[in-house]
Order: C-alpha cells, then sequence, then structure tokens
C-alpha cells in the first residue's frame, strides 16, 4: 500500500512538472538536457575548484586582473558557443525545399523578368531562406520544382527513386542524409553529436568547429593552471586537495587529448570539404563508391574550401552537383612541380 502511495505521488508529480515544463516529457529531449547540463556543472567544477584550492591563483588575480579576466571570458564564451551550436540548425532539406518552392511560387507571380528563384554558379545552387515567408507560401508551392533541381544535381539518366528518403520521401540531394535521431534529411550531414544534442551539418558545422577549438583551449589553459598548482610550495596544502587536482587532472588530459584529434580530423574535413559520414562510409555511398580515396570529388581547392566553410552566411543554403567524369579525372591527376607553383591545390 505504501509503494502504491508513493508511486501515485511520484506519477502525479511528474504529470505536474511535464504541464509545466513540456520538453520534459520528451524523453530525448529529457535526455539532452541532462547531457547540456552535466557538461555546464563539469566546467564550473574544473573552475571552480581551481579558484577555491589555488591561493596563488587569487593573488595573482589581484595583481594581474586580465589573466584571469580573459580565462573568465573564454569559459563564458566557450559555453555561449555551446549553447549556440546546440541550437542552431544543422539546415534540414525540407526547409530547402519549402524555399525553393516558395521563391518559385513569388517569382511566378512576380512581373520582374530580372530576378531567378536561384542562381547557379559553378554547380552550386545558392538560395536565400526567409523562414516566415517560407513556413507561409509552402502550402501552395509545387513540389516539382524540388525534384527538377534535385534531379539536375544528379548524372543524366539517374533514377528518382534512387534519391528519395524512404523515411521523409522527399528527394535528397547529393550528401544529404536522414538522421534517425533527429527523424530529418539534413544537408552536407556530417553525424549526430551526442553532447550537443543535435545534428551537425551544412548550416552549423562552422559552429562546431569554433567551439571544439574554444573548448581545446579552455581544456588546455585549465590544464596548465592545475600543473601550476601541483608545482607550487605543498608544505602547507592539504593532501585530499592535491588528490582531488590530480584525479581531475587525469581525466582533463583524456578530454585535451580527444579534443585535439577531434579538431585535427575536422581541420582536415574542412580543408579537403569532406564529412564524417563521406570519410567513413564512402565505399557505401553510391556516388562515392568508385571514385579513389584520395580524390576529394567536391573539393574546390584549400583556398576556396576555407572561404565557403567560414564566409558563406548560414541562412544560405549550398547545394553540390555531383562532378562529371572529366572533373573526376583532373582531380585525380598527380601534382606536379608547375602544379605547386601554380598553386593548384588552393
Amino acid at each position: 500500500m505504501v509503494v502504491g502511495i508513493c508511486r501515485s505521488f511520484r506519477d502525479r508529480a511528474a504529470d505536474r512538472c511535464f504541464h509545466c515544463f513540456p520538453c520534459l516529457s520528451d524523453p530525448a529531449r529529457r535526455s539532452s538536457l541532462g547531457l547540456k547540463a552535466a557538461l555546464v556543472v563539469l566546467h564550473l567544477i574544473y573552475a571552480g575548484i581551481l579558484f577555491l584550492f589555488d591561493t596563488d591563483l587569487i593573488e595573482k588575480t589581484k595583481k594581474e586582473p586580465w589573466y584571469t579576466a580573459l580565462y573568465l571570458l573564454l569559459f563564458f564564451a566557450t559555453l555561449v558557443q555551446y549553447f549556440i551550436t546546440s541550437g542552431s540548425s544543422p539546415g534540414y532539406v525540407l526547409d530547402a525545399m519549402r524555399a525553393v518552392n516558395e521563391r518559385n511560387v513569388i517569382y511566378k507571380k512576380s512581373s520582374t523578368a530580372s530576378k531567378q528563384p536561384a542562381s547557379s554558379k559553378n554547380g552550386s545552387l545558392i538560395v536565400t531562406v526567409e523562414r516566415s515567408q517560407s513556413d507561409r507560401h509552402f502550402q501552395g508551392s509545387n513540389p516539382s520544382s524540388w525534384t527538377k533541381l534535385v534531379m539536375d544535381l544528379y548524372p543524366p539518366g539517374t533514377s528518382i527513386r534512387t534519391c528519395t528518403c524512404s523515411y521523409c520521401n522527399v528527394e535528397q540531394p547529393p550528401r544529404a542524409k536522414h538522421c534517425h535521431d533527429c527523424d530529418k534529411c539534413v544537408l552536407q550531414f556530417d553525424h549526430h553529436c551526442v553532447w550537443l544534442g543535435a545534428c551537425i551539418g551544412q548550416g552549423n558545422h562552422c559552429k562546431f568547429w569554433w567551439y571544439i577549438c574554444e573548448e581545446t583551449a579552455l581544456c588546455l589553459w585549465t590544464g596548465i593552471l592545475y600543473i601550476t598548482y601541483l608545482k607550487a610550495n605543498t608544505i602547507s596544502k592539504a593532501w585530499w586537495n592535491y588528490a582531488i587536482v590530480i584525479l581531475l587532472l587525469i581525466a582533463l588530459s583524456i578530454s585535451i587529448i580527444f579534443l585535439l584529434l577531434l579538431l585535427l580530423f575536422h581541420s582536415y574535413l574542412v580543408l579537403t570539404n569532406q564529412t564524417t559520414y563521406e570519410l567513413v562510409r564512402r565505399r557505401r555511398i553510391p556516388y562515392l563508391r568508385g571514385i579513389p580515396e584520395r580524390v576529394f570529388p567536391f573539393s574546390k581547392g584549400v583556398c576556396r574550401n576555407l572561404y565557403d566553410f567560414c564566409c558563406v552566411r548560414s541562412s544560405l543554403y549550398s547545394l553540390e552537383r555531383l562532378p562529371s567524369a572529366q572533373e573526376l579525372e583532373e582531380k585525380s591527376r598527380p601534382y606536379t612541380c608547375l602544379d605547386v607553383l601554380t598553386c593548384r591545390c588552393c
């Protein structure tokens, strides 16, 4: 009887909590919020232990406040970048389809003949997205415009069935993939990040790279401060202080190694215009299966890849067509001394 009363009280409390906070009723979102809270608490623990134990750092702060101010600035900037990245859209195929179809409807009604619904240059389609207008006009638009656009990105003779998602029932442009965690198709799908609780794709890959960079810098700086504390005078220090700091430093060292490798890996992906999914599942992706591994079909050169990654606005969707056989042959040609002098790789 007592167990039944406790269970009833727990269910009523849970229903009341879910009524006040609807986001907690979804197990996936509840798990994501729990991970975010755990990450914030972990950051606070590392910084709090440092300022609680290290009296030398407090004294240094009084003499050189700029040093601690820079550290705290990086600390809060990292957390802000984390939430910005987790809350940003990776670029969903459905949103791009709505934008294209809505643009076609507007330009069909417009009397201005000089404007075009989309601009194609060097095989890339740029679509400007206006979310409010897109959501308002999508129901009356014609989906055939998106279908024609996607099919033009594939080689002639490609069946529409091969590029249609069996879950979303929408035509996927090249480099898009359905994410089973988000249950949506993502443009230039990279991976689904558990710690962020979001997909990484075309819309937020740059934000994700900057978050990794800031997190790596913060962990390195924190590790240096921890090592400095351990090297200080140990006469008046309690042994349990050092035991806690050493345990935290070991965990921090493992995190630094992982973050450095992750940062180098994604930097390599950026320079070669690849995604994690394309690199790991290259032999299973139909349009990459016959291409040699040392050939990067979507690379436009290091400089152009960096420009597209860093400078293209997140409100723009870029749909890339598959390279032709002639372009692949040109990319697979070995580099010569003349190519190096002429900066072919750039």
